[in-house]
């Protein structure tokens, strides 16, 4: 059934060395053996910086893999699939192809069912006792479903005839003949000799082995098959030949039964002479046999061979033959081998391979007829499938690879076969996805595995100094490093070293390209020596290893489990091709470990450590063997377990022993003991050898070179043991050759004829023997003298100088390092130390040099260790006066801490006395400690108890409370500390208060301030915070006095004051309701300045409220303001509120003195107009095209559209400035009504808003408890205005002006009334004719209607050549008066209605300014068209945004917010935001914004 999930053994142990520790490897293994050893492996990871470069030439590196067929490779899975390959084979020589059924939707396990059936007592037996349910419960069936009876059912058809020919029972009426007598009974098996069985494709490809074909579906014959072939009707089960199809088997060639019937029958025939019955008597007769043959491939597809299938039978039909009549058998050979008789021949058949024949109804079971197929006798298939199985190996691959292209070949196996990246897949994934592969009969995974590739010819993966190329610095480095493989094996401390010869694998390393799966299988190394493997790159490997002491149970239990395969092969576990499932093994009992070795890991291996692993993916290895002293214990038994096993030997260790023996120099000592121990083993065995030797009789000898011999020409006959001490020949046998444990095998020669080969004679050995001998001892006479010296108790002791001897000796005789020689240097250094330490304490004394002190315990520790040292120091007797000396002094000061008061006198005495020792005496620390306790209350007393405590500060108390914290504790220092403690917490705590207090987080009242301030007088510390609070408390009660002093003035306090003294309040950390009361008037006070702004200021002016409200009285300031517009708006050209009115911050405080001021600037301001007027006259209408002259705002020169102020008389440009549009206004004919008044941004500064709105200003004003300089300049503004408004009421109720008045309104309705008419007259034209077009009800329209059919600039242009005038006439005088009150009222920055009135009269009186109204006209026009071309250039802007996708629609909104955006800072430099010459002007703009 399904196997269980594999569980992963526990891990071997890892090692990560120092660089201390890894610089020598063999060194480092020794240490690491007693651990790692218990697991059988181990790993170990380099120092991070230890990274060898990979050496191997990557494109010329070309190898070709091993097939590994993964289940092929378990042992159990191996035994099954044998087993199935013998039954398939026993069906497929008798014509049919073996299927293997399904149960339970699982393939039924043959060979377990087999096995079971066996040990349940056979077939038989359970049908008897009805015990198939027992089958199928210990094959873990379910119970309930009948499964017994369907298993009974396929092992009756498939595996029981197997077994019954196996067993022989259908043989045992046979009579036997002797078949085998040229075949070799117990025909010896030979190791290192296995054929090549499988016939397996590479990876790529997705062909199955022919197991696999045994799994793969094909059709049970139909009932119309079974119809046809009357065969499949009579044959039974259990005959030979052609079997009953259905349940797992199927015939071979199911097209040769249909081709059979086509071909006429053609039987043998046997012609007998017919003889008197007196004289019967049996003649040759002739055997004649018809074949229908047949091509059949094989399964691989590649070869094909002929297949011949016969049907035989035999015939006496003499009369009826055709047959030439030859004699070729004698008639008792055409016998049944059963019954023995000749009778009935057409039942008889004659078998294809042996050609016995046999009854049909003899056989067991009988047949019903001849069969028509190849038919082979019960002997003969018996014979067949008895034959053992060919040896298990591996098969090289048919293509060779680079590196490159079989790691391309692994990762996309990889990749495909888990459906992931290979750097995705977990390493557990991989280990429990490869043992269910092994496990399993049913899938066929084959992997390849470049193992074994010798570097010698292909490269080491680590640089190596062999010449071919020139190395790096780096790799010089690791190429004569002891962790480079190549160098390892030949170290001196290696045993290896000693061989010349270069062992490939052992000595010279081995390389292993691997990929997903491919494995290396249960073994242990040649001659159960180490072997160490370093994963370059690639990745990881994973390992199983069992430890040396359970290699036997491991062996014992893989016999155990699959004794087939070990009956075939006995060194099965030699050959690197089986594997068991670690968790089989540990069910009984085997200590199996496990680790995933990653690149840049070694792995090491032990002696007779069986381990096996796979690979997780692509990765590339390299390994070699080596061998230190503890191995050759070790490498000893090794050669007895192989002479038993008859397996070859890789090298001699008796070679190696003597080769180390003859030249023992080179040995270090511990190697040197380990070689005599088994050169002592060895001669002693030898010499037992040679004595049975001449206890036989054999004296002949001779002396022989085995080292100079090649290996298979003294290798023993018998157990296969290279021999080198001795040997054992034959005169008459040349060839014959064995050990002197097989001196009874040699040949069959007497003995006399056999001779002794020896390499030593007896004598020589022991000469060997004594040299190792003198070599290992001369180091453990000197070891014994050291434990001597050093184990020292009672005894006499050493000096220093005889243990240096010691020390001499051993670098004189070149002992290596080893743990006693490590032991005499630390002595000798100890010794030194403690003479050195002696010296200094004595000298010390003397000196009274300063140096780090000793502790008396240290004293004592230091004394005690004298006396455990192994040799003498003479400054001993100095350490013990020191020492009684301490002890003398510890008395005194010990009665002197007992005195109380404490005399500070006295202990000043010992604590000098003290210092001057070199010891540190721990009753020092008390005597200082009562010192500045003694110290410290007296401080503190003189601190606390003067007059002047007041001037304590809390940093000299907390510096009080920190040196008493250092002070030795007693009940009067913590008495005095808690006193001072409190004292502390007081102040600080009133500390904090005034702290919060002075924050302003929370302001308190004076009175709570001044209650905290009288609590902290009564603390004798200095408060800082206090004193704050104080100065805070008095600054307050200033700010009320203050206060209170300007809020009973005789008049309003000014803004600026009021300001101040908020802004002071508000610092003050006090609670002061005044300042509220303050607050609130400040307030008032910005939100009317603020509401005056607003009225008057425009929009991004650049005039202050009390510039605009003040008369502009300077002539030079009219370039001032040019300059504001053209420098736009710089902080610089700002004139100040003072300067505004010539008076100083101290007089805008005086009441009246801004009236007075205003007074005396609107006197200046007219002379300022004048002359600002005649000066702009200078500004000829011929200088206007002058270059060199500047005009407007931009101050730019003139062009044709130039526009002059009606106040100042300044030229302007019509594209800088604003100007009073005509389209906007209701014309007529009446032109002196058209507002084409224009006033430039210098001469209208705000938007003059009308007298109402100033009067409401007023009235506010007067609700204030404040002064403002801007309120008092509206005051005079707002007088100055009305009295301007009553002399201009006066001027135009003269009778004269009157009437012009009442004249132009006649004109003006007469001329209105002249248009209207005109307008009807077009009106009926244009009805007229449209009238075929439209409707006469259409016709219904207004004036207004017809009007706005044309453009309004048309209109304009069409009542310029019709203006008339001077349409009134006015006396000079009362044209005077007009001009000067005009001029007056155009200086305010009100708007009256008078002015208006004025303008039109004076406009009346003389002809119309057709220029200035056609340079309107034009303005308006250019205007138009920069706007269309504007908006065609957005309208193209907005459609390529929609192209591309970028256009979003913009809200009307958001349209009217950016071209707030746009405006310019100045009103003057752009002409929509210019200031209107009239307050109409303005109202319509505003109305339009």
């Amino acid at each position: 059934m399904e196997p269980e999930e594999f569980v992963p053994p526990p891990e071997c142990p890892v090692f990560e060395p120092t660089w201390e520790e890894f610089e020598d490897p063999l060194e480092y293994i020794a240490k690491i053996r007693p651990i790692a050893e218990k697991a059988g492996i181990c790993k170990i990871r380099p120092p991070v910086d230890w990274q060898p470069p990979f050496a191997v030439e990557v494109d010329n590196f070309r190898f070709t893999p091993r097939i590994q067929r993964l289940n092929e490779l378990e042992a159990e899975t191996r035994v099954k699939l044998n087993y199935l390959d013998q039954i398939a084979r026993f069906w497929e020589i008798q014509g049919s192809t073996l299927k293997i059924p399904n149960v339970e939707r699982k393939m039924l396990d043959l060979f377990t069912l087999s096995k079971i059936v066996t040990e349940e007592g056979g077939y038989e037996v359970i049908c008897k006792d009805r015990r198939w349910a027992r089958v199928a419960q210990r094959m873990c069936y379910p119970s309930g479903k009948n499964i017994g009876s369907l298993l009974r059912s396929h092992y009756e058809r498939i595996v029981y005839p197997y077994e019954l020919y196996q067993s022989g029972a259908n043989l045992a009426q046979c009579k036997a003949r002797p078949l085998y007598d040229s075949e070799e009974i117990d025909k010896e098996y030979k190791p290192h000799s296995i054929p090549l069985r499988q016939s397996v494709q590479p990876p790529k490809t997705n062909s199955y082995g022919r197991r696999a074909k045994r799994l793969q579906a094909d059709p049970e014959p139909s009932e119309e098959d079974i119809e046809k072939n009357p065969e499949l009707r009579k044959l039974q089960i259990y005959g030979a030949g052609p079997k009953m199809m259905g349940l797992g088997l199927v015939a071979k060639d199911r097209n040769l039964r249909r081709r059979d019937k086509d071909i006429p029958e053609c039987p043998p025939t046997l012609i007998v002479k017919d003889e008197p019955m007196e004289d019967i008597r049996l003649e040759p007769c002739t055997v004649e046999f018809c074949y229908d043959i047949k091509e059949e491939e094989e399964e691989n597809g590649e070869n094909s061979n002929t297949v011949s299938t016969k049907s035989t039978r035999l015939r006496r039909n003499a009369a009826n033959s055709q047959f030439t009549r030859k004699p070729v058998a004698k008639a008792e050979f055409f016998v049944c081998r059963i019954c023995a008789r000749s009778d009935d021949d057409d039942k008889l058949l004659v078998c294809f391979v042996c050609n016995d024949t046999y009854h049909i109804y003899c056989l067991l079971p009988p047949l019903p007829e001849i069969p028509r197929t190849v038919w082979r006798c019960p002997k003969c298939v018996v014979e067949e499938c008895k034959k053992p199985p060919e040896a298990f190996g591996f098969e090289q691959a048919t293509r060779e690879y680079t590196l490159q292209s079989f790691g391309e070949m692994a990762d996309t196996f990889k990749s495909d076969y888990f459906s992931m990246p290979v750097h995705m897949v977990p390493t557990e994934l991989v280990e429990k996805e490869f043992w269910r592969l092994v496990c399993s009969i049913d899938e066929d995974v084959t992997v390849e595995y470049g193992a074994d590739i010798h570097s010698k010819e292909f490269g080491s993966g680590f640089p190596m100094k062999n010449g071919k190329r020139k190395l790096t610095p780096e790799e010089e480095e690791y190429a004569i490093c002891g962790w480079n493989l190549n160098v390892l094996p030949v170290l001196d401390q290696s045993v290896l070293c000693h061989i010349n010869a270069d062992i490939s694998g052992m000595k010279v390393p081995w390389l292993y390209v691997g990929m997903v799966f491919s494995t290396f299988c249960w073994h242990i190394e040649d001659h159960w020596s180490y072997s160490i493997n370093y994963l370059h790159w690639g990745e990881p490997k994973t390992w199983y290893g069992v430890p040396s002491s359970a290699a036997e149970l491991l062996e014992d239990v893989m016999k155990k489990l699959t004794p087939e395969l070990f009956d075939s092969q006995p060194d099965l576990l030699h050959q690197l091709v089986t594997i068991m499932n670690p968790n089989i093994l540990m069910s009984y009992g085997v200590p199996v470990f496990r680790t995933n070795q990653c690149a840049g890991e070694f792995v090491i291996t032990f002696p007779r450590a069986y381990h096996s692993g796979f690979n997780q993916g692509y990765n590339f290895a390299e390994a070699v063997n080596f061998c230190t002293a503890d191995w050759l214990p070790a490498g000893r038994r090794c050669i007895d377990h192989y002479r038993r096993l008859r397996r070859y030997c890789v090298f001699s260790h008796e070679e190696l022993i003597c080769k180390m023996a003859a030249n023992p120099e080179r040995l270090d000592l511990n190697l040197a003991a380990v070689v005599h121990k088994e050169m002592l083993v060895m001669v002693q065995e030898e010499r037992k050898l040679r004595k049975a030797l001449l206890d036989k009789g054999i004296t002949e000898a001779e002396r022989e070179a085995f080292e100079l011999l090649p290996d298979d020409e003294r290798q023993c006959n018998k157990c296969k043991t290279t021999c080198f001490l001795s040997a054992l020949a034959c005169y008459d046998c040349p060839d014959a050759l064995v050990c002197l444990y097989h001196i009874d095998d040699l040949c069959k020669c007497p003995s006399n004829r056999h001779y002794l080969r020896y390499r030593y004679t007896l004598d020589e050995l022991p000469t060997m023997l004594h040299k190792l001998k003198v070599r290992a001892e001369s180091f453990d006479i000197w070891a014994n003298k050291v434990k001597f010296t050093l184990e020292v108790i009672d005894g006499p002791k050493k000096t220093l100088e005889q243990l240096k001897a010691l020390q001499w000796e051993a670098a004189e005789k070149k002992f290596p390092e080893n743990d006693l020689l490590q032991q005499l240097r630390n002595a000798i250094t100890e010794v030194e130390k403690c003479v050195s330490e002696a010296q200094s304490l004595v000298c010390t004394k003397k000196s009274s040099r300063v140096r780090s002190k000793l502790t008396v315990e240290q004293l004592k520790t230091f004394l005690d260790q004298i006396h455990t040292l192994p040799c003498i120091i003479h400054q001993e007797k100095d350490v013990k006066d020191l020492l009684e000396s301490v002890e003398s002094f510890q008395l005194l000061a010990q009665e002197a801490l007992k005195v109380s008061p404490p005399n500070i006198s006295d202990l000043r005495d010992l604590i000098e006395q003290g210092d001057h020792m070199v010891i540190d005496v721990p009753e020092m620390n008390q005597l200082r400690g009562q010192v500045q306790q003694a110290l410290w209350l007296n401080e503190m007393r003189e601190t606390l108890a003067t007059s002047s405590s007041r001037h304590v500060t809390l940093d000299v108390m907390r510096r009080l409370m920190e040196s008493g914290c250092n002070v030795t504790q007693n009940l009067e220092v913590e008495k005095a500390m808690a006193e001072l403690q409190e004292l502390l917490t007081i102040s600080e705590r009133w500390e904090e208060k005034a702290q919060i207090c002075l924050e302003a987080r929370q302001k308190h009242p004076p009175a709570t301030l001044e209650a905290i301030i009288k609590e902290a007088e009564t603390i004798p510390v200095f408060l800082p915070n206090i004193l704050s609070l104080k100065e805070t408390l008095l600054k307050a009660r200033a700010w009320i006095a203050d206060v209170e002093e300007i809020q009973n003035g005789d008049h309003y306090p000014c803004l600026d004051d009021l300001e101040g003294l908020v802004a002071v309040g508000r610092d003050l950390p006090v609670r002061m309701d005044e300042l509220h009361h303050l607050e609130v008037q400040v307030m008032a006070a910005h939100s009317w300045r603020e509401k005056a702004c607003k009225t008057f200021l425009k929009k991004n002016s650049c005039y202050t409220l009390l510039e605009v409200l003040c008369p502009c009285n300077n002539v030079d300031s009219h370039n001032i303001k040019r300059a504001r517009w053209k420098k736009e708006k710089d902080c610089s050209l700002f004139k100040s509120d003072i300067e505004s009115l010539g008076l100083s911050a101290q007089d805008l405080r005086e009441p009246g003195s801004v009236s007075l001021a205003f007074k005396e600037g609107e006197q200046k301001e007219k002379e300022y107009i004048l002359q600002l007027r005649e000066l702009n006259a200078s500004k000829s209408q011929t200088s206007q095209h002058n270059e060199q002259q500047q005009y407007c705002v931009c101050g730019q020169p003139s062009n044709d559209l130039m526009l002059q102020c009606d106040l100042c008389k300044d030229w302007f440009h019509g594209t800088c400035v604003t100007y009073p549009k005509l389209t906007n206004q209701k014309h007529s004919l009446a032109w002196w009504d058209w507002d084409f008044r224009f006033l430039c941004p210098l001469c209208m500064r705000s938007r003059r808003p009308r007298l109402a709105t100033i009067l409401a200003l007023l009235v506010a004003l007067q609700k204030l408890p404040v002064r403002l300089p801007e309120g008092e300049a509206l005051q005079c503004l707002t007088e100055r205005a009305i009295t301007w408004q009553d002399r201009a009421r006066q001027a135009l109720a003269v009778d004269e002006v009157t009437v012009l008045l009442e004249k132009l309104n006649e004109l003006g309705q007469q001329l209105q009334n002249e248009v209207t008419k005109e307008l009807v007259v077009l009106k009926e034209s244009t009805r007229n004719e449209d009238s075929s077009q439209e409707g006469s009800a259409e016709g219904e329209g207004t004036v207004e209607d017809v009007i706005a059919t044309l453009s309004d600039l048309e209109v304009i242009n069409s009542y310029l050549p019709r203006l008339k005038g001077a349409v009134i006439e006015i006396s000079e005088s009362t044209q005077q008066q007009l001009e000067e009150l005009m001029m007056e009222g155009d200086l305010l920055e009100v708007n009256l209605d008078e002015t208006h009135t004025m303008w039109r009269i004076l406009q009346a009186a003389g002809p119309p300014p057709l220029k200035t109204l056609q340079k309107f006209v034009e303005i308006e026009k250019s205007e138009r068209k920069l706007s269309k071309a504007k908006g065609k250039d957005s309208e193209k802007k907005r459609k390529r945004k929609s192209e591309r996708g970028d256009y979003t629609p913009t809200s009307q909104e958001e349209l009217e917010t950016k071209k707030s955006r746009d405006e310019p800072a100045s009103d003057s430099c752009v002409k929509k935001k210019a200031p209107p010459a009239t307050e109409n002007q303005v109202e319509s703009k505003e109305e339009h914004l």
